[in-house]
């Protein structure tokens, strides 16, 4: 049952990074995100509320228990993770073609992996060094297929946004492994509904600052906000790629490096809204590094069991 919502997950957050792309096709990436956490918000808001006020939740997944300071503290520090991937992630995503950063992004477990050996002094096996060599041979293949299309990998500062977005996500993901492991395992032992409820708050009320203080004053000679209604699709796909995610970790067996893995095959997804919608270009090359990617998250499967 994990393994099935690991991949319903995936289809969503391929779906979440297509609407994403169009969502901020000529329009102004701070508004949008501001948006898109409150969005969020909202849709959150409504079990913490019930949660706290009525046994209306009790014994369901949507229960969101209360969390003393201490949770809180690090469900904000969460926080300022997530949305600092989520800045570097929407400006990259703007500027950039869907199959370049889709492929980007995917390399997310390898990076998570290295953060393991390095964070948890983890030892990868021969599977898994063959994967992560799989995945930065895709990542060379892939800078060749932006060069025809006018992207310098070595000089675009959109392309550090999206690696330096990746980057911060996978310290997200590995983060989360700590948040919600049981004590007796060395986690916090948070609760994931709690996680995703409280940090989708603290998230909406940092950009609010953000939207106040950087782009309201410029708003005149800054790129103007177009409401479109990829914005709302943009929270209900994420809320909901997320909220599966984490019920699936939830569930006896689950595996977090298997779910991870294939959660990121939501690339595919997203390639395809490139291809087919976006009219991207160079897609028999880029279609190359793709399955280098997915080849490489094969053998991080493998290596992972």
């Amino acid at each position: 049952m994990w393994l099935v919502l690991a991949f319903l997950s995936a289809v969503l957050l391929g779906c979440y990074d297509s609407f994403k792309k169009e969502a901020l096709d000529s329009n102004a990436v701070i508004p949008v995100l501001f948006l898109n956490t409150l969005f969020c918000s909202l849709i959150f808001l409504p079990f913490i509320i019930l949660s706290t006020q009525t046994p209306l939740l009790d014994a369901t997944p949507f229960h969101v228990p209360a969390v003393g300071w201490e949770g809180h503290r690090y469900i904000l520090v969460k926080s300022v993770i997530v949305l600092s991937s989520w800045l570097f992630g929407y400006f990259g995503m703007k500027y950039l073609p869907l199959t370049i950063v889709g492929p980007i992004n995917a390399t997310r477990p390898v990076m998570v992996l290295i953060g393991a050996l390095v964070v948890f002094g983890e030892r990868l096996n021969l599977w898994q060094w063959i994967g992560v060599s799989l995945a930065v041979l895709s990542f060379f293949m892939l800078s060749r297929s932006g060069k025809k299309e006018g992207i310098d990998f070595k000089h675009d500062k959109w392309i550090y946004f999206v690696v330096l977005s990746a980057v911060l996500g996978a310290v997200s993901g590995l983060y989360d492994k700590y948040l919600m492991a049981p004590p007796e395992n060395g986690g916090v032992g948070l609760d994931r509904m709690a996680v995703q409820s409280w940090y989708n708050l603290y998230q909406c009320a940092m950009m609010l600052m953000v939207l106040i203080l950087v782009w309201w004053p410029a708003r005149r000679h800054a790129t103007p906000l177009h409401w479109h209604w990829s914005i709302i699709c943009v929270s209900i796909f994420l809320s909901a790629a997320d909220f599966i995610y984490f019920y699936a970790l939830s569930l006896p067996g689950a595996m977090i490096s298997i779910v991870s893995m294939v959660r990121r095959g939501s690339v595919v997804v997203s390639f395809l809204f490139g291809a087919l919608f976006f009219h991207e270009k160079n897609l028999k090359s880029k279609i190359v590094d793709l399955a280098l990617v997915l080849l490489g998250m094969v053998f991080l499967y493998i290596g992972s069991r």
